[in-house]
């Protein structure tokens, strides 16, 4: 079965849709996002530590973040957006990060979603859901299964007389507790085999229940838990094809991956700062160092210095990673798409490595007081633990090496 995608009528609205309350502010460019998410960065840390602890559930400063306008800095110009490069968006998403990663995680699915419609969706379907992004609305996920290869068993889309309904279960939907829209990865018989799509779904749509049950020991209140779909209604209009994101070549995934890059490198930074502050304010210089401040022992500096090196290279090549899938996004072809899939694979190596150096070297330098509970400063490294898991780096090194020693490409889906 092929769906036939209707264009969504003028008056169309989000059905059920949580509202927002005021219009966001309108992003104007590269320039003016980086120095909003720095104000709103500078804004998010003083209480990170005390939303983590507490398992805190953001949305006061979730609706903060979305009346920045932040949330829509990928919407193209043709739609009203900025239009910021990948460069940008990754920075914007570091410095939130190292501000507090589970407040910067939670949207990385909401510009994974923006890039499929940007890729798949009809002008129609553009003009929308771009709109109710630039409004203020959020999109979650809910893309994971639990178990499910089987795909008799997936989340499935089939025909109704005024649409489509959806029935399945998902998990790992990070977003999906704070969202006005749940992007939901569907399957549908398509004859010789299965089709996929992603349906966009309102959040209170009657039949989706939304279990609070991510019990992490970090990225405590990404309200990544569980999604249940009995019966939902949802509009031909509101379903994307997904498939063919992958089967030509696109940016989707290099987009997506970049996001998580940054994830990792604010996190880095976030524990680097920490690192820097508690050492020169708090930790003792080793008795056989010959120093009067932790600040002047030689090895210290030592390590210091080397994460500092780590951090900047893991930045360099997230930059360079970034004009790769901007480059892509201009002209997508296996060539493109393929060289920002594996500049991307490099940075996530180093992001990966670096975040969790850096987490861990704070407690080595700053000693046994940075471990005392009401600090936590621990977060760094549960956080970093936690994200770094989202795919496996081992896999990033095999498709690096596998190019470079065999020519092949990186598979072409949204974990590369």
């Amino acid at each position: 079965m092929t769906l036939l995608l209707a264009p969504l009528p003028a008056s169309a609205q989000p059905r059920a849709a949580a509202p927002v309350q005021h219009a966001p502010a309108l992003i104007l460019d590269d320039a003016h996002a980086l120095i909003v998410a720095r104000r709103l960065a500078a804004e998010l840390a003083p209480e990170a530590a005390l939303r983590d602890r507490e398992r805190r559930l953001p949305w006061t400063e979730l609706d903060a973040f979305s009346a920045t306008g932040l949330w829509g800095i990928t919407v193209p110009r043709a739609y009203g957006g900025a239009s910021v490069s990948a460069v940008t968006l990754a920075e914007v998403v570091a410095l939130i990060s190292a501000a507090d990663s589970s407040l910067a995680q939670i949207p990385q699915n909401h510009f994974y979603a923006l890039e499929v419609l940007r890729v798949g969706g009809t002008d129609a379907q553009k003009s929308y859901f771009y709109s109710r992004a630039l409004a203020g609305e959020r999109f979650g996920n809910a893309l994971a299964e639990i178990g499910h290869k089987d795909f008799k068993r997936r989340t499935r889309l089939t025909p109704d007389k005024e649409g489509f309904r959806i029935n399945g279960q998902k998990f790992y939907c990070t977003g999906a507790l704070y969202a006005h829209w749940i992007p939901t990865l569907v399957v549908t018989d398509g004859g010789s085999r299965d089709i996929t799509y992603l349906a966009f779904v309102p959040r209170h749509a009657k039949g989706v229940t939304i279990t609070d049950d991510w019990d992490g020991f970090g990225q405590r209140i990404t309200g990544s838990g569980s999604v249940t779909f009995d019966n939902v209604a949802v509009q031909a209009d509101w379903v994307v094809p997904f498939l063919a994101s992958f089967e030509e070549p696109t940016p989707i995934g290099p987009l997506a991956q970049i996001l998580h890059a940054a994830i990792d490198l604010g996190i880095g930074r976030g524990a680097f700062e920490a690192t820097l502050k508690f050492v020169r304010e708090h930790a003792r210089p080793w008795l056989d160092s010959g120093v009067a401040q932790a600040s002047q022992d030689p090895l210290t500096l030592h390590q210091i210095g080397d994460i500092a090196v780590r951090l900047q290279a893991a930045q360099a090549l997230v930059r360079r990673a970034g004009r790769l899938v901007d480059a892509a996004q201009q002209a997508p072809d296996a060539d493109s798409v393929a060289q920002a899939s594996l500049a991307v694979a490099e940075a996530r190596v180093l992001t990966t490595t670096a975040s969790l150096s850096a987490s861990t070297k704070l407690f080595e330098l700053a000693g046994s007081a940075a471990t005392l509970d009401g600090l936590g400063l621990d977060r760094f490294w549960r956080n970093a633990r936690t994200h770094t898991l989202h795919d496996p780096v081992r896999w990033k090194y095999h498709a690096v090496g596998n190019f470079y020693l065999n020519d092949r490409l990186p598979p072409r889906h949204g974990a590369l």
